[in-house]
């Protein structure tokens, strides 16, 4: 609820990548939380998302009145982007300051993705009163979420050896407005 008292939903704006390209991130995610546990204590224990749940996040649209959902789903009509081939890149640890996602860069060759995610902008501060994070726009893709409360620390980061993320490139299949439902098992996100 908000503090006016009305409903409101956890929203954001992602393109999906390919079923393959979701299946074989989560497949290397897999393998890496399963070495976290098989190695030395003081390695962070990773919960490895699922492939249905994979996306690159454009806009974090944060907690949203429900009325604003017709609206909003209106908005990825509204750009003209189509997004060219994208590749996977390095493993990532973020946020950087206290990390407690493993992520895996995305790289935008052509800077399409950075244009149509600074559209999207544009047109979510049109359509809404929405202001966008303040920091810059870093393609990436969530792979696992560290386990407990404690972030990675910079040792057990740096130690922690990371096999090689699968080459793979792709072009986005859609974008999506998606609401994410928080629970104790992990978010899960309906379109």
């Amino acid at each position: 609820m908000s503090a006016g008292g009305g409903a409101t939903a956890r929203l954001f704006l992602a393109v999906d990548p390919p079923e393959q390209v979701r299946l074989e991130l989560a497949g290397w995610a897999r393998a890496v939380a399963s070495q976290g546990r098989a190695r030395a204590r003081g390695r962070p224990e990773l919960r490895a998302l699922g492939a249905e749940v994979l996306h690159v996040t454009l806009c974090f649209l944060g907690s949203r009145p429900v009325g604003e959902i017709d609206d909003l789903a209106r908005v990825p009509a509204a750009t003209a982007g189509e997004v060219g081939e994208l590749s996977v890149g390095a493993p990532l640890w973020l946020p950087p300051r206290r990390p407690r996602n493993l992520t895996v860069e995305i790289h935008d060759h052509d800077g399409e993705l950075e244009r149509l995610q600074q559209e999207l902008v544009g047109e979510l501060r049109r359509a809404i009163d929405w202001e966008p994070e303040r920091r810059r726009f870093r393609a990436h893709l969530t792979v696992a979420r560290v386990r407990g409360r404690e972030p990675v620390s910079a040792t057990s980061g740096a130690t922690f050896e990371l096999p090689p993320t699968p080459a793979l490139r792709f072009r986005p299949e859609s974008l999506t407005l998606y609401r994410s439902w928080l629970q104790p098992s992990g978010a899960s996100y309906e379109a």
